[in-house]
C-alpha cells in the first residue's frame, strides 16, 4: 500500500516503524526538518518536509495515487485540512484523521461525511484511552483487557502470583480446575521474552499470561492465576483533562469518585458538569491533600494529567500513603516499560491505543479489530473468514491443517453469538470472526493473505 503520514510525532514515528516492514511505501510529512532527519536514520522511508494540508506538498508526496492518508498532528483543523484537500484535489480513497477535541467528536455523525468534511475515520486518542482504563477497572488486577466480536470474548493479560491455582502447574490441569469454562492460554511472558503455551506448560509466578475466553467467563479464569481483587469502589483521578473527566462521567454512578485538578477554572467547570463526582481544586503531588482526601482508603489512584513526570510522582506518593492500585498515563511510550511493575502497577500510553486503532483501518483482508501488545511488540487481530473451501485458505478447514506463521496461535471463534475456544480440530466455517494472536508481529502480512479469499470470491 501507498500510505501517506502527516504529522512525525510520536504517533506517526510509531505508525510509520509498524508498517514500514510490511512491504508498504510510506512518506511521511511534517515541518519540522530535524525530526524528519532522524526518522529518516532509522527507517526505510520517504520524507517531505513541508505543511501537510498544502495541495503543493500533498502532491510531491504522490497524493494523486495514494492508497491512504493519515493526518495525526497535534491540530484536529490540520488533520481534519488535510483530508478535506486530499478528497477534493486527489480523490485519495482513505482519509484518517486524529482528533482530540470534544465539540468535534460530539458531532461527528452530522460533521464527517464526504459532502461536508470528508474524514474516513476518526481517531479519538482521549475516548480510546479513557475505555481502555475503564475496562481495567471493571476488571481488578488485569493488565490489559481487549474486546472481540461487540465484547463478546476478550483477550486478558494478568500477572501470576505465588498463591494462584494454576501456579507450578501446567496448562493441561486448567481444564480440570475449571470444567465448565473454556479458556485458551494465547501466549506466556516469562521475564520479558515469550514462550510457547504447551499442554506441558507449567506456569510459574510472574508470568505474563494471555488468555483469551467469552467475556462472561474473565473474571472466573483471572481467578486461577492470582488470588482475585475485589471490584474497585473507591477512585481517585488525578488531572481532569479530556482523559480524567471522560472517565469520571464513566464512573461516577457506580463507583465512589473524587478528581484533582490543577487549574482552578478547569475545577469549577468540572464541578459543575459532573453529578457525582467530589472535585478538588489542587496539586495531586501534594502529600498534605492526599492525607487528608484519605488516599490510604482508595482501591485505585489513576493519575492522567498531560506531564508524564507529574503522573509518576503523584502515583508513586499515593501507593506509598497506601492506595491499594497506581495508575499512570505515560506519553513517552518509553518510559512505560521503565515505570510499569514497581510501585506503578499499570502504566498506559494513549501512543498504542491509537496505534492499535488505525491498524485496525490499515489491515488488509476483513480485519475488524487491531490491538497492539506488550508496548508493541505483539498484536492481537480479528479476521472475519470468507468464501468457502474452494477460494479461502481457511474456511472449511481445521485449525492444524492451516499453515500459521510461527508464533501464531487461533486463540477463539466467535460463530453468531457463540464463543468458541480453538482446539487443532476446529473447523472455520464462512463469516467466523477468528481471533488471533501475533508473539511477532513481522507475519502480520502472512495471516493478512490468509484471510483475503482469492480473486473468484464475490461476496
Amino acid at each position: 500500500m501507498k500510505i501517506i503520514i502527516i504529522g512525525a510525532g510520536q504517533v506517526g514515528a510509531t505508525l510509520a516503524e509498524n508498517l514500514v516492514g510490511e512491504m508498504n511505501e510510506i512518506t511521511v510529512i511534517d515541518s519540522d526538518q530535524d525530526t524528519l532527519r532522524q526518522l529518516q536514520d532509522r527507517l526505510d522511508l520517504r520524507v517531505i518536509n513541508g505543511v501537510g494540508s498544502h495541495p503543493d506538498v500533498l502532491k510531491k508526496a504522490g497524493a494523486e495515487d495514494a492508497d491512504m492518508l493519515i493526518a495525526v498532528t497535534s491540530s484536529d483543523e490540520s488533520n481534519m485540512m488535510a483530508c478535506q484537500v486530499a478528497y477534493s484535489l486527489f480523490k485519495t480513497p482513505t482519509k484518517i484523521a486524529r482528533v482530540r477535541s470534544e465539540q468535534y467528536i460530539i458531532y461527528q455523525e452530522q460533521l464527517f461525511k464526504h459532502q461536508d468534511v470528508p474524514v474516513d475515520h476518526l481517531i479519538a486518542p482521549e475516548q480510546l484511552v479513557t475505555k481502555a482504563i475503564k475496562r481495567l477497572i471493571d476488571y481488578p488486577g488485569a493488565l490489559q483487557v481487549v474486546e472481540f466480536a461487540d465484547g463478546k470474548a476478550s483477550l486478558v493479560a494478568v500477572k501470576a502470583y505465588y498463591g494462584g491455582l494454576l501456579v507450578g502447574h501446567a496448562l493441561s490441569t486448567l481444564k480440570q480446575h475449571m470444567p465448565n469454562v473454556e479458556t485458551r492460554v494465547a501466549a506466556i511472558y516469562r521475564r520479558g521474552r515469550p514462550i510457547r503455551p504447551l499442554g506441558t506448560t507449567v506456569i510459574e509466578a510472574d508470568d505474563e499470561v494471555f488468555f483469551i475466553a467469552a467475556t462472561k467467563h474473565i473474571r472466573a479464569v483471572m481467578s486461577e492465576l492470582q488470588k482475585l481483587e475485589s471490584s474497585y469502589k473507591r477512585i481517585m483521578i488525578a488531572g481532569g483533562g479530556l482523559i480524567g473527566a471522560g472517565l469520571a462521567k464513566l464512573l461516577e454512578h457506580n463507583h465512589n469518585v473524587k478528581l484533582i485538578e490543577y487549574s482552578q477554572e478547569r475545577a469549577k467547570y468540572l464541578s459543575a458538569h459532573l453529578d457525582k463526582t467530589i472535585v478538588f481544586y489542587g496539586d495531586a503531588s501534594d502529600h498534605e491533600l492526599l492525607t487528608e482526601e484519605n488516599v490510604e482508603q482508595v482501591d485505585a489512584f489513576i493519575a492522567v494529567t498531560n506531564d508524564d513526570e507529574a503522573n509518576i510522582m503523584s502515583a508513586m506518593l499515593a501507593k506509598r500513603l497506601g492506595a491499594q492500585k497506581a495508575m499512570v498515563l505515560i506519553q513517552r511510550s518509553a518510559y512505560v516499560d521503565l515505570v510499569q511493575g514497581g510501585e506503578i502497577d499499570i502504566a498506559f500510553s494513549p501512543q498504542q491505543a491509537t496505534i492499535s486503532a488505525l491498524l485496525t483501518h490499515i489491515r488488509r483482508g476483513d480485519i475488524v479489530n487491531v490491538y497492539s501488545l506488550r508496548r508493541g511488540a505483539a498484536e492481537s487481530i480479528e479476521a472475519i473468514a470468507h468464501g468457502d473451501q474452494n477460494t479461502s485458505k481457511v474456511v472449511g478447514r481445521e485449525i492444524r491443517d492451516i499453515k500459521l506463521p510461527p508464533g501464531t496461535t487461533i486463540g477463539a471463534i466467535v460463530r453468531a453469538d457463540e464463543v468458541i475456544i480453538a482446539h487443532s480440530n476446529t473447523k472455520i466455517e464462512a463469516n467466523d470472526h477468528v481471533i488471533l494472536f501475533l508473539v511477532d508481529k513481522k507475519f502480520i502480512s502472512h495471516v493478512e493473505k490468509l484471510f483475503q479469499p482469492s480473486a473468484f470470491f464475490f461476496g
